[in-house]
């Protein structure tokens, strides 16, 4: 009797970078043993998506506009238990990964990885495994050899941003460009790199990544 076809991997997304839902997109329809049935942009979305029926992979942004990635991990792990969950974001910092893990997750990857890789730790993570990226591991292994340290809030900004560095900061978040962040806020492009540039010099940062990961910490996004 000629083999069984394999089966097609039920994959779905929580996430609201719009770059980063195209860049999975792709990764997820170039493979020919899965398919992107859901996707949800915020928590609100994800819950409704999880009163459907249960998919096989479903991948979660930790940092979404209406809430946190924490709370749809736990709520997917008691919907769906057989679901194989993957968090995936652009910080590795040990608070979010222990509780990613604690709430259920299996796998926690940062976005940098290819899209060839995106689909082969899906893979892996259906197959039982935890693909975990190495700077990741190393915090969790970290974690278990030191005592745990109290937690110790960022002191304040110096200069706080104003609404409007604030609104720019948080447009820059979900992957807009200078210039649909200008039509956005219905200002020059100009108007949108002043606004980088004093973010930058209050945030004491030389780069995007840098930039959100100092907001988050100090409470600003």
């Amino acid at each position: 009797m000629p083999d069984s076809p394999p089966s097609i991997l039920k994959v779905a997304l929580v996430e609201d970078d719009v770059a980063f839902q195209n860049s999975f997109a792709a990764a997820v329809d170039s493979a020919d043993d899965m398919a992107l049935v859901g996707m949800a942009y915020g928590v609100a979305q994800a819950t409704s998506l999880l009163e459907g029926p249960p998919l096989d992979i479903l991948v979660v942004d930790l940092g979404l506009p209406d809430g946190s990635g924490i709370d749809v991990i736990r709520a997917a792990r008691a919907a769906w238990p057989e679901c194989g969950i993957m968090v995936s974001t652009t910080f590795a910092d040990e608070k979010h990964v222990i509780a990613s893990i604690e709430a259920g997750a299996a796998g926690y990857l940062l976005k940098d990885s290819s899209p060839e890789r995106m689909a082969d730790e899906i893979r892996t993570l259906h197959g039982g495994g935890s693909p975990i990226s190495p700077r990741i591991a190393r915090q969790i292994l970290l974690r278990f050899r030191q005592p745990e340290q109290p937690q110790v809030d960022p002191p304040p900004l110096a200069t706080p941003l104003s609404p409007r560095e604030r609104e720019a900061l948080e447009l820059t978040t979900k992957g807009f460009s200078y210039d649909e962040i200008a039509e956005l806020m219905q200002v020059s492009r100009n108007t949108v790199m002043t606004f980088m540039r004093r973010i930058y010099q209050k945030l004491e940062v030389r780069s995007k990544a840098e930039a959100i990961y100092e907001a988050r910490n100090h409470g600003i996004l």
